[in-house]
Parts: structure tokens; sequence; C-alpha cells
């Protein structure tokens, strides 16, 4: 299902961006943000009309837990979207290597596009990586520095089919 289509404009009239949805083991897994952060007011209201709309439209069979959060600090990195949103940040990332063993970098993103990414390294330097390649990735909060102090939030439901 298009998360993104379906749930954006559910979310936009509470002034509120779907960062990120994903359906796996029996959990609706929805992350919303907003410029200035995510209180849990609006975690509330989220999750009340996310839980309507499928309510009302029923995607999903079965029982099913909502879950309605925050990215947090350490923000997960999945789609060409996510790290063009954080370009300039630092990142973690395990890149998978074709007949070599996985490798770990970190540094902060200088440029991504639809399929690739490129960090500095700390140790590699500047490393360009294919996001298919990704193994994972998240944002890294560095403690001290200038960097929002907001925590993660969560708001969750419990759904019957």
């Amino acid at each position: 299902m298009d998360w993104q289509a379906a749930l954006g404009p559910v979310l936009s009239p509470l002034g509120l961006d779907l960062y990120d949805a994903e359906f796996s083991a029996g959990t609706l897994a929805v992350v919303v943000t907003r410029a200035g952060g995510v209180d849990l007011e609006a975690l509330t209201e989220a999750n009340r009309a996310v839980s309507a709309w499928l309510d009302a439209n029923d995607p999903i069979e079965g029982r099913y837990t909502l879950d309605v959060s925050s990215p947090g600090l350490e923000r997960r990195l999945r789609t060409p979207e996510h790290f063009a949103r954080a370009l300039g940040e630092r990142v973690t990332l395990r890149e998978r290597r074709e007949g070599q063993p996985t490798r770990r970098l970190e540094g902060t993103l200088l440029a991504s596009d639809a399929t690739s990414a490129t960090l500095d390294d700390a140790e590699l330097g500047p490393t360009r990586v294919e996001l298919a390649d990704v193994e994972r990735a998240r944002t890294v909060f560095l403690w001290g520095a200038d960097q929002p102090t907001a925590g993660r939030g969560r708001a969750t439901t419990s759904k019957k089919g």
C-alpha cells in the first residue's frame, strides 16, 4: 500500500507530515514530523485521525496495532527523501558489499539523490553508497552539540479487523 498517498492527506490538516509508515509483524508504524517538532498532543491527534481513516477504509485484514510516533533524535533513513532531509547531518550506515564483509560508515551526509548518498566518512573521506546497498541507516545525535533537545514521543492504539 502507498501509505504516503493514503495518510499524507489525513495528517496534512493537522500541520503534520508523514515521515515514514511501515506495516510489519502486525504493527502499522506511522512516523510524523513537522517544523519545530512534534508534541504529545499532536501525536494524539494524529493517532485519532489515522485510526479513523483506518476504520473507514479498512486496508489491513485482521488484528493489528497502530503505533504513531515522532522520528526522534536519531531518525531512521530508508528512502531517498529521508536521506535528502538529512543533508548536512551526521549519519551512520551499514553497506552490503557483494563478496565482502558489510561496511560500516559514519560521517556528514554531503549529497543524496534517488539512487545514492555520499557521506564524508571519518576514515575514508567522501564515500558514495548506492541506496540499494544500504542495510540500515540513521542520523546520529551528537550530545552537547547544537541539536534539538526534544525526545521521542509515541501514541499507540490496538485495532481489531
